[in-house]
């Protein structure tokens, strides 16, 4: 006869060291998170192509290029849910059909709105797979040696994965056309498809509760609004548009966080901020993104705008950075491993990245290594950050709740992003104003752009230096906001070193497998 037995995979059992599979295991995890960190910054050489085929609006233009990240940054604590209650790895495989599918769709597209609802699905299949992996990898890795270096390999796939999307983009439409940037996804995610289900341990929490519906709309409501105020604010200022919309976001997110703190059965729960490490470890994750994207939004201006390289020479260039960022997460790893507080390991990271911000206060108008220098030095200590409170909040975290764990770590992430690009960018924006003389036409004052465009119109030396003027403004700004910057990661380090000291990775408990059939 047949009945039901409860067991635990063996290559999950609390202190196991994890072996070739689980390795192997990991390698494939990368390749879905890398294709989905690269699709955020994918279409930055695609668009004028798209845009010469499918004839977007401007509207259309801007959802092309943004619903990815805002579908995604709304569906991730959701989608963490999901997957504490019906299984990792089984949202895994489904995120990655839907990733795969939306990726032809979106290579095929011949319309504007149908590749804007491609770019949604593509959000949605994201949601899905940033948080299944890292509650993967919480699941395979329970040595908290062989977890850390696992984290850290994530971290540094994440981080680079930005950096190559655009540079990959670059390549595939001067070679191939436009829709080839969403094919390169197929392989990764068939590989995923076909192996994933034999490498990749199921599991998820054994006694879930109901399902909170009205949390969804709350927290989209919490989160979009948010972001969009957010990414916005740096382009077009502080107009109350913006602010209303940043407003009203907040307003759901209490009204969010009421009902986690209410309901009996809440989609994040309250208790993972119980644990003394999850709640510093997602504010500091915040810090850490904010630090990270806030000079993202001037190093690249700088590169094509003052510098005067073409996109993809840029493009090029900012690879450079990510070559140092390879050695963090190790040497990170490695000295908590050897015995080193990781209190001042994560405070050491955050003081590096504000030292890259301090270089980045002392470069000129020609200043190209320097600026791939100070870049270098803040991603640097920006992953070592990353890759150890990553690894506190998972650590931290029960395992049957990986998955919502991960999510507000990476919603975090979001948050920080979006606010490092709206507060330095608005410094940044008014000291460059500032800079500008009264009389410049009306173009020249709002962005470095808008300058340049002018002061190709104008004849001779009033062309000329309106260009030095406008672009020596820029780089007072990016000293401006820099040096808010480094006072910001400063402030982060010194809260790092109080908050996380003496803070120790307890052993996670057993993780429930699915219940499998035995025959007796």
């Amino acid at each position: 006869m047949t009945n039901s037995t409860s067991s635990t995979n063996p290559a999950i059992t609390p202190n196991s060291r994890a072996g070739r599979k689980e390795w192997t295991a990991l390698g494939v995890l990368m390749l879905p998170l890398l294709l989905v960190s690269m699709d955020v910054s994918v279409l930055y050489f695609a668009i004028p192509a798209i845009s010469a085929d499918l004839e977007p609006s401007g509207t259309q233009q801007l959802w092309i290029f943004d619903i990815y990240a805002f579908v995604l940054a709304g569906l991730l604590m959701t989608m963490g849910s999901v997957g504490d209650r019906i299984g990792y790895r089984r949202l895994l495989l489904i995120g990655a059909a839907a990733f795969g599918t939306a990726s032809v769709i979106a290579a095929y597209a011949n319309s504007a709105e149908t590749l804007i609802a491609a770019r949604a699905v593509l959000g949605i299949g994201g949601a899905t797979l940033m948080p299944s992996t890292m509650a993967l990898l919480r699941t395979m890795f329970t040595d908290p040696g062989q977890r850390a270096k696992a984290i850290g390999l994530w971290s540094g796939v994440m981080t680079a994965g930005v950096a190559l999307g655009s540079v990959l983009s670059g390549v595939l439409v001067q070679y191939f056309w436009w829709g080839s940037v969403f094919l390169v996804n197929l392989p990764a995610m068939a590989l995923l498809l076909l192996i994933g289900p034999f490498l990749l341990p199921e599991s998820k929490n054994p006694t879930p509760g109901r399902f909170d519906w009205p949390s969804v709309p709350l927290s989209l409501a919490g989160v979009l609004p948010v972001i969009y105020g957010l990414k916005e604010i740096p382009s077009e200022g502080w107009h109350v548009q913006y602010v209303a919309s940043i407003t009203v976001g907040l307003l759901f997110a209490a009204l969010f966080v009421r009902r986690q703190r209410t309901t009996a059965s809440p989609m994040i729960d309250p208790t993972l901020f119980r644990a003394r490490g999850f709640g510093p470890s997602v504010a500091l994750n915040l810090l850490s993104a904010f630090g990270m994207l806030g000079s993202a939004f001037f190093t690249t201006q700088y590169l094509q705008s003052v510098l005067g390289k073409s996109a993809m020479e840029a493009a090029l260039w900012a690879l450079l950075p990510s070559v140092p960022i390879g050695m963090a997460a190790p040497l990170a790893t490695t000295l908590v491993q050897k015995g080193v507080d990781r209190a001042y390991v994560v405070a050491s990271g955050f003081a590096i990245a504000a030292c890259g911000y301090g270089m980045l206060a002392l470069t000129g108008t020609d200043s190209l290594w320097l600026v791939l220098a100070a870049a270098g030095v803040l991603a640097s200590g920006i992953v070592m950050v990353m890759s150890q409170i990553m690894d506190l909040a998972m650590g931290s975290a029960p395992v049957e709740k990986a998955g919502v764990a991960s999510s507000l770590m990476e919603t975090g992430a979001e948050f920080g992003g979006a606010l490092g690009m709206a507060v330095l960018g608005s410094i940044g924006t008014a000291i460059y104003r500032h800079g500008i003389p009264t009389s410049a036409p009306a173009p020249a004052h709002e962005t470095l752009g808008g300058a340049l465009a002018v002061a190709h119109q104008l004849p001779g030396r009033t062309g000329d230096a309106l260009t030095a003027t406008a672009r020596q403004a820029f780089t007072d700004g990016m000293h401006g906001a820099a040096i808010a910057g480094a006072v910001l990661l400063l402030g982060a380090a010194f809260a790092a070193a109080r908050t996380l000291r003496g803070i120790r990775v307890q052993a996670p408990e057993p993780v429930a497998a699915e219940p499998q059939q035995a025959e007796v």
